[in-house]
């Protein structure tokens, strides 16, 4: 696929897939005699696994680290790879901030509600 393909598919810019190219974090990308990116399937499912991760807020940092490992290929770094994983898994936290954020903003909503009237 090519990069205006896959960014309308996965919802990120082709500016952003071309910094996670280079980067790091997306390898191998083929190209045609042009130099015109044709992602793989192969590529396609990092960058699903990408945009999951950075959704999830998992570092960009955390997220090179984990690829690295994960493309040494070896059952050695399992364990490596699910170390940063359990680090940058601090959703529950998060959310519970984000829920606390969310009723301070409706709460200052309805008091600007009630005003209005």
């Amino acid at each position: 696929m090519k990069i205006k393909e896959v960014s309308e598919q996965y919802d990120i810019t082709p500016d952003t897939l071309r910094y996670y190219e280079r980067i790091g974090l997306i390898r191998n990308v083929p190209r045609d005699k042009n130099g015109i990116r044709n992602y793989s399937e192969e590529n396609c499912n990092t960058i699903a696994f990408i945009k999951c991760m950075r959704s999830g807020n998992v570092s960009i940092e955390g997220l090179t680290e984990y690829i690295e490992l994960y493309n040494q290929g070896s059952r050695e770094t399992y364990e490596a790879r699910k170390a940063i994983l359990v680090r940058e898994r601090d959703l529950k936290e998060r959310m519970s901030a984000m829920q606390e954020a969310l009723a301070y903003l409706n709460r200052k909503i309805a008091t600007y509600d009630h005003w209005s009237k």
